[in-house]
């Protein structure tokens, strides 16, 4: 007995009509074909399950044949996969015959193919019949497919952004030229434009900065004190920057201009900006916490942020004077043991803070 399985991989028949799947019988399969080609015209796999029933009469005089429809997911190829191979197990199962059964796949293209040795994992496989539309291979069809290519915003901003600035690189070279500009710089600047957006493009830049620019929108509208805690807290991340390569300047001048080692660079940086930096974090912590707390989903827990971070800047601070001979070891001692301790207390005292308040609440709530 002959099987002829239409694959329908990314369930266009499950995602566009009302029909389950798989779908058995030759009369099944070309009601769903209708109901598909009636949901959207231009779908492939319309022609595949057309294909299918062409088939099914053809050999039906010759031999015992059935058809069916199988489908996957948009999902994934290899859970796309696994839901055909699933469905094949159902069309196998519901098929009653002794006859051995071997199968013809009926695809519209090398992604449905994929599947292939999933089905051939199950049942022989007779043949592959790829289904291409005799219309696609005319120029009637090329410039329809591109039209609707560049009916597509995401397509057309993609190639003819593009294209338009490499068309654009002549054209205003010759006008840089005419106005006594030099024609590198031109040439430089536009193409440096495309690089930026083919790089933004390939690697979804532009997504981030939509969704940057909304956040900041909706903080704006909100009312968000974060907004400004991180205004505030980068421009003193830039000024503990200045400060650490000032310091590192100052340290050198108080060496004789000698060469310093990596150890007393990095301290000379960290004991400039290490006061700025934790200014920075105390500032965008402190934002946070006020957001959450308007928001009413504040914890106890978050008051540690400014602790922690006041902890880790006394300690690095310490550190970084040692090195620069600043300080005595037994400052450094003194700093590293309060250190710990403030960051130890803390979380002691916000854990009991919240224990305590919580279950508080729930007994006011009950």
């Amino acid at each position: 007995m002959l099987l002829v399985l239409c694959v329908d991989l990314d369930d266009d028949l499950g995602r566009k009509t009302d029909f389950d799947t798989p779908v058995i019988g030759r009369d099944e399969v070309e009601a769903a074909a209708v109901a598909l080609a009636t949901a959207d015209p231009e779908d492939s796999d319309v022609n595949v399950m057309f294909e299918g029933v062409h088939l099914y009469d053809r050999i039906q005089a010759d031999e015992s044949v059935e058809v069916a429809v199988v489908t996957g997911n948009e999902g994934g190829d290899i859970s796309a996969n696994r839901e055909v191979g699933e469905e094949v197990d159902t069309v196998l199962a519901s098929i009653s015959t002794s006859e051995e059964i071997t199968t013809v796949i009926v695809t519209d293209g090398a992604q449905d193919e994929s599947v292939v040795p999933v089905i051939r994992s199950r049942i022989p496989v007779d043949g592959v019949r790829r289904v291409v539309v005799r219309q696609a291979q005319d120029l009637e069809s090329m410039y329809y497919t591109i039209k609707q290519v560049l009916n597509d915003p995401e397509t057309r901003g993609t190639i003819l952004v593009p294209l338009g600035i490499l068309l654009l690189i002549y054209p205003l070279a010759l006008a840089a030229d005419r106005l006594g500009m030099p024609g590198g710089a031109v040439f430089g600047g536009t193409s440096a434009l495309l690089g930026l957006y083919v790089l933004f493009r390939g690697l979804g830049i532009e997504r981030l900065v939509d969704r940057v620019a909304e956040t900041t929108r909706t903080s704006l509208y909100a009312g968000r004190v974060t907004l400004i805690t991180y205004v505030v807290a980068a421009a003193l991340l830039i000024i503990g920057g200045v400060s650490g390569v000032e310091t590192l300047d100052a340290v050198k001048a108080d060496y004789g201009g000698n060469e310093l080692g990596a150890l007393r660079v990095l301290a000379s940086l960290i004991y400039g900006a290490v006061v700025w930096f934790s200014a920075a974090g105390i500032t965008s912590s402190l934002g946070q916490i006020t957001d959450e707390y308007l928001a009413d989903q504040f914890r106890w827990r978050y008051l540690n942020a400014p602790f922690y971070v006041l902890a880790i800047g006394g300690v690095l601070r310490a550190v970084s004077a040692y090195f620069l001979d600043y300080v005595e070891l037994e400052f450094l001692a003194a700093m590293l043991t309060a250190g710990t301790l403030l960051g130890l207390t803390s979380t002691l005292v916000f854990a009991i803070a919240e224990s305590r308040y919580s279950r508080s609440g729930q007994a006011r709530a009950s």
